[in-house]
């Protein structure tokens, strides 16, 4: 008699329950508990909406959402990064503006972060109908394989009589009847009227000059997929970012005309095409437009570059940027951004608001990269003086004003800001604006997209600075303790069941690290295609943050498919360390999968 070979079982947590000092959001006032989701499989998702790639997965999730409503509960857990993003009004915007229709639990203190030992935004973990923790995914690119896990999940409690049908918590908010919902950019038409991307109604309003006044509504659902930026083409026609949809589309004011330009409507991903035919290149999330130098320069937010579309010969192509996150100078091919928002174009500089950096940048006509205002991706504030300390909070909009100045939207501060190149001093122009986004002249006014009040505001540009209280923030996460000297740093990734890694065309995983301060690695930075590494941290520095970026891509595994679904799945991690003797000597990332 043959011995059967036995089954592994699927490891499995207790799940710590979900605690916030917030509250929740979309259950009707009700708190809810572990208890009240036993018997449904539960994804919850660890975001916070500053961040384009929990965005990304807000969206990825939503075809399993519907799929599975009856046996599925997905619960946000949102998880602040910015001061801004702890403030609970603004949790309750963002839940309506980015389309949340599941309960969200606000934790601005990260206490159910912590209890789950989350290091990066998003993440996702499975619990299973008996309360366990099945799976934990970082990143991007991961609902197929969650999909799957689910239809396992009701398999097994299905036959054990532990699956819960029905009984949803989600309850939906009463809708608010304003003329602009959650409006994002605005730009002036040649007639003098204002165009406004109404970006969680998608579609554009065209308003009278007083930017009150509605002329038309342009567009809706199904044309466009909440667009944020526009810019004027030289033709007349008004290029706008469709930043769900991932593409780019014009609008002819004359005809009321919509086209298509650039994108798929597919996200790009790593290892995908960076130029060619416009129609036959992915996108990913652009956010905002401009004209310059003869083209039309592309915010791609959801990879952290600048890409231009040439309308003569109806191509695309990367401008500038490499996909890793952070703040990087020099030439453009080089330069490292954080999901840039806003862009301004004026005489030789194209400038660009660079919001997880908290940053204001310019590129020359040289392609060269630089930063005027901010540091990195932990630091952010509202200081006014020298730029060289000056900081913004997740900045959105760049506005360049006739005096070669430029007006920055502190999107998070609430305030208008001024950058002066010639005195390299920051001001602040006007503050008790909510989340302003953007901003277009208008004569000697100024008017403001006051994107959480709903609404245009018209400002007139002062002569005087406002005065405000100088206020500093950096992230705030625990640290790991590691050990000087030798690191080993391991993604996990354990690709889903019924996958496995695709290495038909070379690796089919690329891991990055780099440090800041660049000092606290002595070794072991770089680019690999192992999804390990072993680095030498410097016992001189004695605290600073690892960035990690990992991709792994999998395919079906079915030898008789010539042609195999493959998926790709990504992160980036900054972890914050503390190099103590005591410390630990590995530092395990979970891409997908549980860490053993």
């Amino acid at each position: 008699m043959n011995a059967e070979t036995p089954v592994p079982r699927r490891a499995r947590v207790r799940a710590p329950e979900l605690t916030g000092s917030g509250g929740w959001l979309n259950t009707g006032g009700k708190e809810l508990t572990l208890a009240d989701l036993r018997g449904k499989c539960v994804v919850v998702d660890f975001w916070t909406f500053c961040c384009i790639n929990c965005l990304h997965v807000l969206d990825e999730l939503r075809e399993l959402e519907q799929k599975h409503s009856d046996t599925v509960v997905i619960i946000g857990v949102h998880s602040p990064k910015f001061v801004h993003e702890a403030e609970h009004e603004a949790v309750v915007d963002a839940v309506e503006r980015y389309r949340v229709h599941h309960p969200v639990l606000d934790d601005p203190d990260l206490s159910t972060w912590k209890q789950y030992a989350v290091r990066a935004w998003p993440t996702l973990v499975v619990i299973d109908p008996e309360g366990y923790v099945v799976a934990q995914h970082a990143g991007e690119g991961h609902a197929h394989a969650i999909e799957k896990l689910v239809g396992e999940l009701e398999t097994e409690h299905a036959a054990k009589g532990t699956l819960r049908r029905g009984d949803a918590p989600y309850v939906a908010p009463e809708p608010v009847a304003t003329d602009l919902r959650f409006p994002g950019k605005v730009i002036t038409l040649a007639g003098g009227n204002l165009l406004v991307s109404d970006t969680t109604r998608h579609q554009l309003v065209e308003l009278a000059p007083d930017g009150e006044t509605v002329v038309r509504r342009i567009g809706g659902e199904g044309v466009f997929s909440e667009p944020q930026g526009m810019a004027l083409l030289p033709d007349g026609k008004v290029a706008v970012a469709d930043t769900v949809h991932h593409a780019i589309r014009t609008y002819d004011p004359l005809s009321g005309e919509i086209a298509l330009v650039a994108g798929t409507g597919t996200q790009w991903w790593q290892g995908s095409p960076t130029s060619g035919p416009a129609l036959e290149v992915d996108l990913s999330s652009p956010w905002d437009l401009a004209w310059f130098a003869g083209r039309l320069w592309i915010a791609m937010a959801g990879v952290h570059q600048l890409w231009t579309y040439d309308p003569e010969t109806g191509t695309v192509e990367v401008a500038a940027g490499t996909t890793n996150e952070g703040l990087v100078d020099g030439p453009a091919a080089e330069a490292w951004f954080a999901q840039p928002s806003g862009l301004s174009a004026a005489g030789d500089r194209l400038w660009i608001a660079d919001s997880e950096t908290s940053a204001l940048r310019w590129i020359d006509p040289q392609a060269a990269v630089h930063t005027a205002v901010g540091t990195g991706l932990f630091d952010f504030g509202h200081r006014d003086g020298d730029a060289g300390q000056a900081l913004f909070q997740h900045p959105l909009g760049v506005t360049a004003l006739p005096d070669g100045s430029v007006a920055v939207a502190d999107t998070y501060n609430h305030a208008l800001r001024r950058y002066d190149p010639a005195t390299g001093e920051v001001t602040t122009l006007a503050t008790d604006l909510r989340e302003p986004s953007d901003a277009v002249l208008v004569g000697e006014d100024i008017v403001v997209v006051e994107s959480a009040r709903h609404r245009l505001t018209r400002l007139r540009l002062p002569d005087e600075a406002v005065r405000v209280e100088s206020v500093a923030h950096r992230t705030q996460r625990a640290a790991t303790d590691v050990a000087p000297g030798k690191l080993r740093i391991d993604v996990v990734f354990q690709a889903p069941a019924g996958q496995k890694l695709d290495t038909r065309y070379g690796p089919s995983t690329r891991l990055l690290v780099s440090s800041t301060p660049p000092e606290l690695l002595l070794g072991g930075d770089g680019a690999g295609t192992d999804l390990f590494r072993e680095v030498d941290i410097d016992p001189a520095v004695t605290e600073g943050v690892l960035h990690v970026s990992a991709m792994a891509a999998s395919c079906d595994d079915d030898p008789a498919n010539e042609y195999p679904a493959c998926h790709v799945h990504q992160q980036d991690w900054g972890v914050p360390v503390r190099v103590t003797a005591d410390g630990a000597a590995r530092l395990p990332l979970v891409l997908a999968g549980m860490d053993g």
